[in-house]
């Protein structure tokens, strides 16, 4: 018997994205707005539904229930709203955070200290779509976007927020808008088949990424593959080098940025957030190696996330810090399938560009 197909849903991000197009929108109309279609990052669209709707002259509050599809996190369910009103500054988008969203206080998130947590992709989509669906508003008036999540303080004491130095709330997240379900089973069930079609095509060497942008950059590194040797095993490292190993493949490129690579290359498997954190001792370990002053070492060794213990390591002058990751994982994977398929490990930075490969081209 097939398995039900799982249903997706979509991110903090698109949900605050849609409540900011139902407020312009309104303005403009100055009409409910029930549902908005949303653009999303890598192609296609997603209707979302507006759960309540206020507007009065210029200014329109507009909520959404973020849905998380058949694999909710913590976050399902929650009220997202966000108010639009003019801010007198013609031209010009603000986004500021109300209750219930993070404020960053350390850094290494690739967002400034003090600044809501708002990643980059839902900034881009929320300011595209107020410029979209309210371009006279914004030239006239300005606006300021505010967003606020209902009880979320609360629900970011379910996530690894705090630790991440992101306080009084949940971050706005996602980069590709929608959300894929983390079902172990399925998700390996994919990996697997995906491994055993490039077998069926007679293609021995894949790529291996870690997710959806670190498959995007690799295709510029691997343009003659075809589509079915693209594969992303996410956070199931060690078992799609396994099936690459059992299936016959040759050769494979293991892609990804500094968080996953850093995991696999102290002998995580399973990298998902939930199950393994980044061990920064370790990254510690690795800058002495590559000899780094003992205050760089003592800062990784603190460090808020893999980002921040790299972004320590270059500010320190840290000479193959990134390489040495790239080799240790390189060790990891071909430990786990017993040598049988010839790897490299490419890391890429967060503007898409290689910084460390091994073995090393």
């Amino acid at each position: 018997m097939s398995e039900k197909k799982l249903r997706t849903g979509f991110t903090t991000g698109t949900s605050a994205t849609a409540a900011a197009r139902a407020c312009m929108t309104s303005i403009a109309l100055q009409s409910r707005t029930d549902a908005v279609e949303v653009p999303l990052p890598r192609g296609g669209t997603i209707r979302i539904a507006i759960e309540s709707c206020e507007f009065s002259g210029d200014r329109a509050r507009c909520t959404v229930i973020k849905d998380g599809g058949d694999d909710p996190d913590v976050t399902h369910g929650a009220a997202i709203t966000v108010e639009c009103t003019p801010n007198n500054r013609p031209g010009t988008i603000e986004l500021r955070r109300g209750d219930g969203v993070g404020i960053v206080t350390k850094p290494g998130l690739g967002l400034e200290v003090g600044a809501p947590a708002i990643n980059p992709v839902p900034r881009k989509m929320i300011t595209e779509g107020v410029h979209e669906t309210g371009a006279d508003y914004v030239s006239r008036n300005g606006v300021d976007v505010t967003i606020s999540v209902k009880d979320g303080a609360q629900i970011a004491t379910k996530t690894d927020n705090i630790r991440l130095g992101i306080l009084e709330g949940i971050s706005i997240l996602g980069t590709s808008g929608i959300v894929v379900p983390f079902s172990t089973a399925a998700f390996a069930a994919s990996v697997r088949q995906n491994i055993d079609v490039a077998v069926a095509m007679k293609d021995d060497s894949i790529v291996l990424s870690t997710g959806g942008r670190s498959e995007e950059y690799a295709r510029k590194l691997d343009a003659g593959l075809a589509d079915h040797c693209y594969v992303q095993m996410g956070d199931f490292a060690g078992y799609a080098i396994s099936q690459c190993a059992k299936s016959g493949i040759h050769s494979a490129h293991i892609v990804g940025f500094i968080g996953k690579l850093a995991k696999i290359a102290a002998g995580v498997k399973q990298t998902h957030v939930k199950g393994s954190k980044v061990d920064t001792a370790f990254l510690a370990r690795i800058a002495a190696e590559c000899g780094a002053d003992a205050g760089t070492v003592d800062a990784i060794t603190h460090a808020n996330t893999a980002r921040h213990a790299g972004e320590i390591a270059e500010k320190g002058g840290v000479e193959g810090f990134f390489e040495s990751i790239a080799r240790h994982a390189h060790t990891q994977m071909s430990n786990h399938c017993e040598a049988k398929v010839k790897l490299r490990v490419t890391m890429f930075g967060f503007d898409g560009k290689p910084v460390a490969r091994w073995p090393a081209e």
